[in-house]
């Protein structure tokens, strides 16, 4: 039998000879068979928990002891339509997230600056530096919560020795979520450092020798080289922290529970007691549908500010 080059090309569509054209394929292809059954595995542990979720977000449901009743977007309107709870842990959240990474950006990159030059004890440094990462956050949450303890925290004695007045710090609303933001900033401000640290050890020297040359002072270095140059590094750094600070719940729960009242209820807080304090499963569903948009809007503005596309 004789085979044309578009036969050969094509493989055989029948008959004996058609066995050859499906190994041939099968050769072709056969990277996708042994990573098939991971992307399959990792779909449907990702895919059913988030199609279950937008199902049950159309119900009201309170338990297994009663059907579920359809209510179409009607938990969305009850969230939108004035529920103080939504728009006090929105609040909170939003204040809890801004402040925090901007000080954790702030002073990581600073510190990623002061760790790419040569100094004496510099390993000792970045080591002692990143241990809180290192750290189990629902452990140092416990450590946190002794050392804000108004009557034999350490905050405390630092207080008396400067002669500030006594602070309930966890039990004061004006002042639990400060005291959460200096926990937050405390442990995840080296994750900034390593990743900026890590852009500019990429960053060609040659660059600053030529800006030296031309008289430009260290600010001018910093705002006009390395801050554009390394910009993509902070931003990635800030996303990342940015969804983790927002989806907050073990660090909050184990040193506040929210409170005192609802001043330190965040929206994961607030899903939480909705779905398993309340039963409102349905309703907790659809405000996890809105906490993902949330985080889905952060992101694409930190990307238009690193400049790619989302």
């Amino acid at each position: 039998m004789t085979w044309t080059e578009a036969e050969i090309r094509e493989g055989p569509k029948e008959g004996p000879a058609a066995g050859i054209g499906l190994s041939r394929w099968v050769d072709q292809h056969i990277s996708w068979f042994f990573i098939l059954p991971a992307v399959l595995f990792l779909t449907a542990v990702v895919a059913f928990p988030v199609v279950y979720t937008i199902g049950l977000s159309l119900f009201r449901w309170s338990g297994a002891a009663t059907p579920p009743t359809w209510v179409g977007p009607g938990n969305y309107a009850d969230i939108f339509a004035g529920d103080a709870g939504f728009q006090n842990a929105l609040f909170v959240t939003a204040y809890f997230t801004g402040v925090s990474v901007l000080i954790e950006v702030t002073l990581g990159v600073g510190l990623a600056q002061l760790l790419n030059r040569e100094f004496i004890g510099k390993g000792i440094a970045r080591t002692l530096l990143i241990l809180p990462v290192a750290g189990t956050p629902v452990a140092l949450a416990l450590v946190w919560r002794h050392m804000y303890n108004p009557s034999n925290g350490i905050f405390t004695w630092f207080a008396e020795i400067l002669h500030l007045p006594p602070q309930r710090w966890l039990a004061d609303a004006t002042t639990v979520i400060p005291s959460l933001i200096l926990f937050d900033v405390w442990q995840w401000t080296p994750l900034i450092m390593l990743i900026t640290l890590a852009g500019l050890v990429s960053l060609p020297s040659d660059i600053y020798e030529a800006a030296q040359i031309d008289g430009a002072s260290p600010w001018q270095a910093f705002w006009r080289i390395t801050l554009p140059l390394v910009r993509p590094a902070i931003v990635a750094a800030a996303m990342l922290r940015f969804m983790d600070s927002v989806k907050t719940f073990d660090q909050i729960y184990v040193t506040t529970q929210g409170g005192p009242g609802i001043a330190s209820q965040t929206l994961n807080l607030y899903v939480f007691d909705q779905a398993f304090q309340y039963l409102h499963f349905g309703y907790a569903s659809a405000l996890l549908i809105v906490l993902f948009f949330i985080i889905l809007a952060g992101n694409v503005v930190l990307v238009s500010l690193r400049g790619g596309r989302a």
